[in-house]
């Protein structure tokens, strides 16, 4: 039934608490983009720790669509207590059906809220994947953001990132990864969600 998995993530995003500093969105995907015609619709909840400051929870939720077999752009929202995400991207897969497939990703997002400065960031994903098994692929990132607050000092985050996504159904993964902050600003964090897509 095609409406269950849609009532789960909705479900997800609504009662997820979310509470202080934010890590944005996550990766949380394949190198593989979106297929042409595709729209797709992720919800992942993000818990955030390390780096001396209390562990934090919030909640994505993502929408995007594949322009052609090789890009798709995605738009999407990441609340937290205090703190909103809106941000958005394009992917181009630039190496498909090797040993391992290679794509990068470059968007902007906004962070507003009343536990944060206004700022505005751009961000750089590089992304490598492969298929070990029908339904399960593996995959790495380096997850890179810039910001600046308005007047004021610059930041960057980096992550490492590895991760997994498996085929649940015709329509449905499960992915999960782990983020490494390499820097001083970057939080580590862990994330696990589903990504539905509508054919």
């Amino acid at each position: 039934m095609r409406v269950r998995p849609i009532v789960l993530m909705c479900a997800l995003a609504v009662f997820m608490p979310g509470v202080a500093h934010a890590q944005d969105f996550g990766v949380m995907e394949s190198a593989e983009t979106i297929n042409k015609g595709n729209f797709k619709i992720r919800v992942n909840p993000m818990f955030l720790f390390g780096k001396n400051v209390d562990a934090t929870t919030g909640v994505a939720v993502l929408g995007g669509y594949g322009f052609t077999d090789r890009f798709d752009l995605e738009g999407g929202l990441a609340f937290y207590d205090g703190v909103t995400f809106l941000g958005a991207n394009a992917e181009y897969w630039l190496v498909k059906d090797g040993d391992l497939d290679f794509s990068v990703a470059g968007g902007l997002h906004r962070r507003t809220g009343d536990n944060t400065a206004d700022v505005v960031g751009i961000d750089l994903t590089f992304l490598g994947s492969k298929h070990v098994g029908p339904k399960l692929e593996l995959y790495g990132a380096l997850d890179l953001a810039f910001e600046k607050i308005k007047d004021g000092d610059r930041f960057k985050t980096v992550h490492l990132v590895p991760g997994l996504e498996y085929k649940v159904g015709e329509d449905l993964d499960l992915v999960a990864e782990l983020g490494l902050g390499l820097n001083d600003h970057a939080r580590h964090y862990f994330s696990i969600g589903l990504a539905y897509y509508f054919r």
